[in-house]
Order: structure tokens, then sequence, then C-alpha cells
């Protein structure tokens, strides 16, 4: 991973970048030149170019860090919903057995809060809130191990098979 642990970097880290560019902010204001100001601050050109432009629009301001980039997009009481509509289990929300797939939670989130996330954030997002995936302990008592078997010998094969013929190049 490019950068430690929880990816993105460290509210020091994104303090001390803060603070070169507000550095620059202040050196834009002088009249500076942006070759000097990289040189100074040990940045690349192309930067100090872009912090100029910004802070020609929006002042010092626009040059203060907006954040984390991975802050969640789903608020802790938003959360608190899902999970209320998580507990009631799937068949009250139409499914037909009890296993809840990311799919599931998305398709929650869409229809209770109108959020449209990804497959990925919704596991980063129940993954942070202590949820984990399961797997049964023990195989369904229902299961039919000649149809397993059956299927395993005559239908996967097919399944397995890549879907383009093999043309030999020459």
């Amino acid at each position: 991973m490019r950068y430690p642990e929880g990816g993105g970097l460290t509210a020091e880290r994104r303090a001390f970048r803060e603070g070169i560019r507000l550095q620059a902010g202040g050196r834009f204001a002088v009249g500076e030149r942006t070759a000097v100001i990289a040189k100074d601050l040990r940045v690349s050109v192309r930067s100090v170019e872009r912090w100029r432009r910004a802070w020609r629009e929006g002042g010092m301001e626009a040059l203060r860090s907006a954040g984390p980039a991975n802050s969640p997009t789903v608020t802790d009481a938003q959360f608190a919903v899902l999970e209320e509509e998580l507990a009631k289990g799937p068949v009250a929300h139409g499914f037909e057995d009890q296993r809840w797939t990311l799919a599931r939670v998305q398709n929650g989130f869409r229809r209770r809060l109108r959020l449209s996330l990804s497959v990925a954030t919704v596991w980063r997002l129940l993954k942070r809130h202590g949820w984990s995936w399961q797997a049964p302990a023990r195989r369904a008592l229902e299961r039919d191990e000649h149809a397993v078997e059956l299927w395993k010998r005559e239908v996967w094969p097919r399944v397995k098979a890549s879907r383009r013929p093999r043309v030999r190049r020459r």
C-alpha cells in the first residue's frame, strides 16, 4: 500500500502539506515567481502553478486541506438506520432466503438511504462498523449430495470451458 495502514495521509502529514501550500500562498501575495517558490519549497513547478491558480480563485482558504480523501460517505446516523433494516432480516425485505449479500445490502443503501455505493464501498463500510462475512458452520440439511455430484460431473465442465474456440495461429 502506498500510504500507511488505512490508506491516505496521516493528519500530521496532511497538516505539513497544508503548511507548505500556505507558505506558497504568502509568497504569491508578495509576487514571487513560480520557479523560485518551487525550488525553495522543494516541490514541483506544476504543483506551485496549481496552487497559484487555486489561490487566485479562492485566496488562502483555497489552499487549506480538504480533509482526508477517504472520509465516509455515509454518516453514523445513516448507518444506524441501515443496521435497523439489516436486523429485520433479508426475508422482511422480500428475499427468499436468510442471506445478506453485498449486493443486497447495496440495494438497501439505494432504496432506504437513496445512496448509490459500489459493492467494494459497501464492504468497507460494513467492515468499518464491525460487520464480517459469515460462512455456515455446517452444511444445510436440505443439501442433495447426489445433485451436487451430478452437477460437478455434467454441468461444470461445460461452464468451465472457454467461451471462444481456440484458433491456432501459425
